[in-house]
């Protein structure tokens, strides 16, 4: 009697586009079995076999029936699907892994613009392949809420690969790990594939930011890796908020404090409303901790994706309170964040007469910057300076505006 051990990893089914579906068999004997269902088999079916016969002998399988179903998956999507159902049955530390894009090993600054966040399912790659379009600040590769908890490990070689060779134009590489330990283990597949930032869900207290950064760190020595790693911990709870400063100031390597409303309001027992009443407190200590720590403060997602309207008198209300950005569940909120988040005509013609009365004292040797009869403190100067830059960034002032 021959006791054969199986697995599986990715996804099927209807309404289920651009994944694969791995469904392997270990034997005894009979060599390597590959049964490919594609529509796309005529053209690149032998170049899926080939891709799959590769992987199976890279991690030394040479008896097996490997069945995969495709619904146009590229190849890195493909042998994220092959790798983890391999790997669910055979121990092993070896990686399959695909060739870095440039463009996947580039830093981010601590002060980087962080408007806008999208939000993307960690194993649902067919809306990872074009995120990048869009143009959000930050990509989110989600590993947390978004997967479902028999996915979560086969999530994270679609995310490494992610990581490596898909092109997102541009937009910060991030990823949110799970809680705890889980999430800890995420790493693994993170660090060592340069992501710019980890997301730190239901951070409370710098405890939980100590063993994050004590992982980052000794991954980031194995692999050589000496570029920053950003963190930006998620208030979820009440605890949490009033542990905010705390979090905030845990580590030089934490950039920005997000809040997590649909939890927030959960720990509370409220109903999270569009008005936001129920959430002004946390979102005043998360925006005065971060402020106070000298970092950005980001707000939570707006998830009604069909009411354009409200969202952008919430980017409004939300950039009233402080905040320099919030996160986004779907493409076409994109637009409506960074229009509302850029600074209007009034504050650029301020910002404008402040940075000239700046220069004009510099130029006097002047040690005091005065506007009409007011005084204008350094901090001010600075948000003028930042209003233009983000200004000229936006397209909403010409770089040789002084002229």
């Amino acid at each position: 009697m021959h006791m054969n051990k199986q697995s599986t990893a990715g996804n099927r089914g209807p309404g289920i586009k651009s994944d694969c579906f791995a469904e392997l068999e270990l034997l005894t004997y009979g060599g390597i079995q590959i049964e490919l269902e594609s529509k796309v088999k005529p053209l690149y079916g032998k170049s899926i076999e080939r891709l799959a016969s590769d992987m199976l002998d890279a991690f030394g399988i040479k008896n097996a029936r490997l069945k995969l179903e495709d619904t146009g998956a590229i190849e890195l999507v493909i042998a994220a699907r092959i790798e983890a159902a391999i790997k669910k049955i055979v121990e092993t530390d070896k990686e399959y892994l695909f060739p870095f894009i440039d463009d996947n090993k580039k830093a981010t600054t601590k002060d980087r613009f962080r408007f806008s966040r999208l939000y993307l399912p960690g194993n649902s790659p067919k809306l990872m392949l074009n995120a990048g379009i869009h143009h959000p600040n930050g990509i989110i590769l989600d590993l947390e809420d978004s997967v479902a908890p028999d996915k979560k490990f086969e999530a994270r070689f679609m995310v490494r690969n992610a990581l490596r060779s898909i092109n997102f134009y541009g937009a910060e590489r991030m990823v949110r790990i799970n809680q705890g330990q889980r999430g800890l283990e995420d790493l693994d597949f993170i660090i060592p594939h340069y992501a710019n930032l980890i997301l730190i869900p239901k951070a409370e207290s710098a405890e939980d930011i100590y063993k994050v950064n004590d992982v980052i760190d000794q991954l980031k020595k194995e692999h050589n890796i000496e570029q920053p790693i950003w963190l930006m911990p998620i208030i979820e709870s009440a605890k949490g908020v009033i542990k905010a400063y705390e979090i905030a100031t845990a580590a030089k390597n934490v950039s920005s404090l997000a809040i997590g409303l649909e939890d927030y309001t959960a720990d509370l027992g409220t109903r999270r409303t569009n008005k936001g009443d129920e959430s002004f407190f946390a979102r005043s200590m998360v925006v005065n901790a971060a402020k106070a720590a000298g970092i950005q403060a980001i707000d939570s997602v707006f998830s009604d994706v069909g009411d354009m309207e409200a969202l952008a008198q919430n980017v409004q209300t939300s950039k009233g309170l402080g905040f320099d950005g919030m996160g986004c569940i779907h493409p076409r909120q994109i637009i409506v964040i960074h229009e509302n988040f850029a600074p209007d005509t009034v504050e650029i013609e301020k910002a404008k007469k402040i940075f000239l009365a700046f220069k004009e004292a510099e130029t006097k040797g002047l040690g005091v910057v005065s506007l009409g009869s007011k005084m204008i403190d350094p901090p001010v100067v600075k948000r003028a300076q930042k209003t233009i830059e983000l200004a000229i960034k936006m397209g909403k002032l010409s770089a040789d505006w002084e002229k």
